[in-house]
């Protein structure tokens, strides 16, 4: 039986349906081999000689792979068509000739099937190839780049930058983007404008709106009616004047639906419609693509094979009506970069299982919704325009000093709107094309006044990136490739660099300091042409026409002079130079005209940008007299100290803000009281909202509880790894900590609660400072491999556990709502990215 090789056991099971006991289908469980995560993974000295290794989970993978060879000497590689694919069937060929487990008479073959049905997975057996050198050769090119940036660019910044973490090829130009939109909206001054509206009644009685389009004569631009005078004049030109209609005017008009999906489009639109992340869409579609319900889902082709356009075309007859189907197939131009790397659209497998369809019905909720927005979207995309009539109508006063306008719009015929309309990132607020139906009116007839009102408006800042309107940027820029996407929206928030809220992006101080950085000392390599024309040579090697070494060293010739400049630099010329960069937005003008420079608490130091661990901060130079400091991105000039009151012995409380963060403190330094009281500000606590009772509270802790039963004080406070009771029996040589989830417990736990805590935690010490788990759901054996799978509760949320793997449920999903399915495909996922949930230790020095 030939053994045929695929990425995750869920599409092994799949394909293994289709093949049947002819074949032998096993998983690798994504790439077997990856670049040790040290320094000299790749030697740029050596022919950019790269070092692979076989990772600890991939072994015993490529052992059953090399076992299964042993009983039939023919192997056939069948991972994913793309670059990563072709990646991964290479590592595998590689590891195994290592192996010896493929010898010279050994057949290896390459087959590709764009979805997993029974036809596309036949049809592709009958058609080996070799495995594709040139693409193998863009892998290993985009590989090495990523690698050399980060474990070069890396140790700059946490060496110039304390808390930074560190910085990759494509996710600093990321968070560029989305930082220099923050600072675009800091700095901008909006600017009031008018408008004036009437509603107006036609002879027959029948109401509509109009708004005011010219006055005194004159064409009105947007901002002619500057503030509330001059739209109250305009009001009263309005009312002193009979109206009447000039001219009504009846245009057709025609709508044509949207392009079948690719990966940025299928991302923008569902985080559109559904609030999905990227790396939540496409998680979601790998499921549906290795379930055999759609096309692969990593693309960034739109056309459509001519046997599926026919098939959508037939449903739509079937569903719709032979007026939905358009006379001739609507024909989609690809916009692929690179020829060699594109695929078919995003797309059902089968036209005519629809949302509805009883296999579709069982899926988990986030797969049902994607998959309908899928099978809307193609059946759309083959159907006729919708027909419309766009209606102008304009009223005016006999002198011709004022006019107004009233538009609608009426579908005439829906066409491909009755299936699917695409949603939209940001509503315009002034669009003219008004959806409502106007009523019936003709040239000269009278209208009469119901109301006139003035309304004021204000121009508003460009809105905050959300992911998709992220990805729209970088696939406009030509950034990323659409494997990339989500990985690199995900990356930089993981990095902390970048936070959402309410689902747009916004930028932390920690990534506006890397970001600044990098542009003042490696402006070249966070250049949005810069990284779109390198983008392009590696499409370039994709494709053969470049030499995948020589583009290596002609980028790593200019980076690693950078680099090798930029590490002589000491911190406080770094600090100097972003400072002096960030002026207009650290020290904005005053409104009362003073030195927006001078501390506003001592007001005789200098302001002036300091790093921390949490991050970049303006700080006073009177410091550690002056304790004055404040976010990068503006705020509150009143962070500094506060005296909140006195004790009861009269030491002074007060409110001060340090390097890490707000604290309290009791007293001062001084000869006798070197090491005052202080505490910090636990999480969820705002410096606004500080009064001496809080401080007190807080500067009091640890809190006793009481005596255990058993003897010993338990006491409750703040760590390290935040809230927690601890206690010690008189036998144990260390404390028992047991970590408490709600910050308020630290004040409010009870003795039954902190004993009953406290015997858990000795009873499941686990490892480190976690008890054991609990088991939330019982799903019995791993179907495939053995073993129980059950859904635990983990300190970061609920999560699936098998043998040694941890899979995070989506936030969306409930635990008793995991089924033994969706535990199997999170666990292959997690599995496929080598997480086994901990590291293992670090070897020790020799």
């Amino acid at each position: 039986m030939p053994v045929v090789v695929v990425e995750s056991p869920a599409k092994a099971k799949t394909i293994n349906k289709y093949l049947g006991s002819d074949y032998t289908v096993l998983a690798s469980y994504g790439h077997v081999r990856d670049l040790p995560p040290k320094d000299g993974s790749v030697i740029p000295d050596n022919d950019f000689e790269m070092l692979w290794e076989v990772g600890n989970d991939s072994r015993k993978h490529v052992k059953a792979i090399a076992d299964a060879l042993k009983e039939d000497n023919n192997l056939i590689l069948a991972t994913d068509p793309d670059r990563e694919g072709e990646a991964i069937s290479w590592h595998l060929e590689e590891a195994l000739r290592k192996r010896k487990a493929i010898k010279k008479d050994t057949p290896v073959s390459r087959v590709v099937f764009n979805a997993i049905t029974k036809s596309a997975v036949t049809e592709a057996m009958k058609n080996p190839r070799d495995v594709d050198g040139d693409l193998v050769e863009a892998y290993l090119a985009r590989r090495a780049l990523d690698y050399l940036v980060g474990f070069n660019l890396s140790p700059v910044l946490w060496r110039k930058l304390p808390g930074a973490r560190s910085a990759g090829r494509v996710q600093s130009v990321c968070l560029r983007l989305i930082v220099e939109r923050e600072m675009e909206i800091e700095a901008f001054n909006p600017r009031e404008y008018w408008s004036v509206k009437a509603l107006l009644q036609t002879p027959r009685g029948q109401q509509f709106e109009a708004r005011l389009v010219s006055y005194a004569g004159k064409k009105l631009d947007r901002y002619d009616l500057e503030n509330e005078q001059q739209a109250g004049l305009a009001v009263a030109a309005i009312e002193a004047r009979e109206l009447s209609v000039l001219s009504v005017e009846a245009k057709p008009a025609s709508r044509n639906p949207s392009a079948p999906f690719m990966t940025s489009t299928l991302q923008q639109e569902a985080s559109r419609k559904f609030g999905f992340g990227a790396r939540q869409t496409m998680s979601t579609a790998q499921r549906l693509y290795e379930a055999g319900y759609i096309t692969y889902m990593r693309t960034d082709g739109i056309d459509m094979a001519p046997e599926a356009v026919t098939a959508a075309r037939d449903e739509i007859a079937t569903r719709y009506g032979k007026d939905y189907v358009p006379a001739e197939p609507r024909v989609y131009k690809n916009k692929a970069k690179n020829a060699q790397e594109a695929h078919e659209c995003i797309r059902p497998t089968e036209m005519s299982r629809d949302p509805s369809a009883n296999d579709i019905a069982r899926l988990e909720p986030d797969q049902r919704k994607l998959y309908d927005l899928i099978w809307k979207r193609t059946i759309a995309c083959q159907m006729t325009g919708a027909r419309l009539e766009r209606t102008a109508v304009e009223i005016g006063s006999s002198d011709g000093q004022v006019g107004l306008r009233a538009t609608g719009q009426v579908v005439l015929f829906d066409g491909f709107l009755k299936v699917y309309e695409e949603g939209r990132d940001d509503v315009v607020i002034d669009d003219e094309d008004d959806a409502n139906r106007l009523p019936q009116m003709t040239e000269g007839d009278a209208t009469k006044k119901d109301s006139v009102t003035p309304e004021q408006h204000f121009t508003q800042p460009p809105p905050r990136y959300t992911e998709a309107t992220l990805v729209k940027k970088m696939e406009e820029l030509g950034i990323g490739r659409p494997s990339t996407y989500a990985s690199i929206v995900t990356t930089i928030q993981d990095r902390e660099y970048v936070r959402k809220d309410k689902g747009r992006l916004i930028p932390e101080d920690k990534g506006r300091i890397v970001t600044m950085f990098l542009l003042n000392f490696f402006r070249q390599y966070v250049g949005y042409e810069f990284t779109a024309d390198l983008e392009e040579e590696l499409d370039k090697v994709s494709a053969g026409e470049i030499e995948y070494k020589k583009l290596l060293a002609r980028f790593w010739r200019d980076f690693s002079a950078a680099i090798a400049e930029t590490s002589e630099l000491r911190i406080s010329e770094v600090l100097d130079k972003l400072d002096k960069a960030l002026e207009k937005q650290l020290y904005p003008p005053r409104e009362d005209g003073s030195d927006p420079r001078k501390c506003p608490l001592c007001g005789t130091g200098d302001l002036h940008l300091k790093t921390s661990r949490s991050g970049g901060f303006v700080g006073c130079s009177n410091y550690p007299e002056c304790r004055y400091t404040r976010p990068i991105g503006g705020g509150e000039e009143t962070q500094g100290d506060r005296i909140l009151g006195e004790d009861e012995n009269g030491e002074e409380i007060s409110l001060r803000s340090g390097r890490f963060g707000p604290y309290v403190q009791r007293g001062e330094v001084s000869e006798e009281n070197k090491k005052p009281d202080r505490a910090s500000l636990p999480k969820g606590w705002s410096a606004d909202d500080m009064d001496l009772e809080k401080a007190l509270t807080l500067l009091s802790l640890p809190r006793l509880i009481g005596q255990h039963p058993e003897g010993g004080e338990i006491k409750s406070n703040f760590g390290r790894f935040g809230p927690y009771v601890m206690h010690q029996l008189p036998d144990e040589a260390k404390p028992v900590y047991a970590n408490l989830k709600d910050p308020q417990d630290v004040f409010e736990i009870g003795m039954n609660r902190a004993v009953e805590m406290l015997a858990e935690k000795r009873a499941n010490p686990g490892r480190g400072r976690q008890a054991a788990a609990k088991a939330l759901k019982e799903l019995g054996e791993h179907p495939d491999e053995g073993g129980p799978v059950n859904v635990m509760d983990g300190r970061y949320g609920p999560y699936v556990k098998w043998a040694k793997v941890n899979a995070t449920l989506p936030k969306d999903v409930k635990p008793e709502d995991v089924t033994m399915e969706m535990a199997v495909n999170l666990i292959a996922e997690k599995a496929a990215k080598g997480g086994k949930g901990k590291k293992k230790p670090a070897k020790k020095k020799a």
